[in-house]
């Protein structure tokens, strides 16, 4: 019994009927000529989402990326890295001397896993800054994505891959020159590393990237050649800015450039955020068609679980079909 069929004869209730229910309306929407975008928060390529988002993107499953900047970075860590991870079965249970511990030997945590700092992040800005300091000189500007993909094109991390880069969601997304916006990029480890640069005077500003405004303004001109022939999906894992940054683009068009353009033409959340007062994360789909991100017959969906469990089954129910 493949994955699909499994999850077909078991999976007929609660947040699991839905899952089927999601993922039945995501081959329909391809079908029909759709596209899909992927908003992507939480801690997902620490957790190793790659090994399942890669597949999907080589297979042309979805079209367009929008995660944190910690996302984007943290699937290049463990692709250089992964032999220097330290996984922590017992996290719960560390004591906060134990924690320090950690620190001291530069390893940062993210729940069971830590990220080796020298082995990971120095490593990979080593093959960053030089990036940076010749766009600086040439007055040139890029996305961070655009960074990453010049030192995956350019073979620089080759030498450095500890896991098979087929099994990294950036390399693949890399390979099929689909977009990755990271708003708020300074939200993340290269982020910080960046203004410290500018801050210690080894950057004059920070021209040579572009800003989060920059990157809405692209995702506006995206969205409408995108959506030109037919609608454009949308599959949030979490919330926070990676989801209400990207979904916010229909209503910018509509409501401030005064154009026409297509609602979101399919959504699905994933969420283990509990619906609340005033909570974005938590907010029920049809609350975003007063927002004119979604309309009324917009096929929506909320699986309120845990993502590290239920993206990966989506997404290989997607791939059997």
């Amino acid at each position: 019994m493949d994955v699909k069929e499994f999850i077909k004869n078991n999976f007929k209730h609660f947040n699991a009927a839905t899952l089927v229910d999601a993922s039945e309306a995501w081959i329909k929407h391809l079908k029909k000529g759709g596209k899909m975008f992927l908003a992507m928060g939480g801690a997902m390529s620490t957790g190793e989402i790659g090994i399942s988002l890669s597949e999907i993107i080589r297979k042309g499953k979805v079209h367009g990326i929008c995660c944190t900047g910690a996302n984007l970075e943290e699937d290049i860590f463990n692709l250089i890295a992964h032999d220097s991870y330290k996984r922590i079965p017992h996290y719960r249970q560390l004591t906060p001397q134990q924690e320090l511990e950690l620190r001291n030997n530069h390893l940062n945590r993210v729940t069971d896993t830590c990220i080796p700092e020298e082995e990971a992040i120095r490593k990979l800005q080593g093959k960053l800054f030089p990036l940076l300091k010749k766009a600086e000189e040439n007055n040139e500007s890029y996305f961070p994505f655009e960074y990453i993909y010049q030192l995956i094109r350019s073979g620089a991390l080759k030498e450095y891959y500890q896991i098979d880069p087929k099994n990294s969601w950036v390399v693949a997304a890399c390979e099929k020159a689909i977009p990755i916006l990271t708003p708020g990029w300074e939200d993340s480890t290269l982020g910080n590393r960046v203004v410290a640069e500018v801050k210690a005077g080894r950057y004059k500003n920070f021209k040579f990237i572009k800003s989060g405004l920059e990157q809405m303004s692209y995702l506006v001109d995206w969205y409408l050649e995108n959506t030109k022939e037919n609608s454009m999906g949308f599959f949030q894992i979490g919330g926070g800015i990676a989801g209400d940054f990207p979904i916010c683009v229909v209503p910018l068009i509509k409501q401030d450039l005064k154009k026409e353009c297509k609602f979101w033409g399919y959504f699905c959340q994933i969420s283990d955020s509990t619906t609340s007062y005033g909570s974005y994360s938590g907010a029920v789909p049809n609350e975003k068609i007063t927002w004119e991100k979604l309309d009324v017959d917009t096929p929506k969906f909320i699986i309120e679980s845990d993502a590290s469990i239920v993206v990966p089954l989506i997404f290989q129910y997607i791939l059997s079909a």
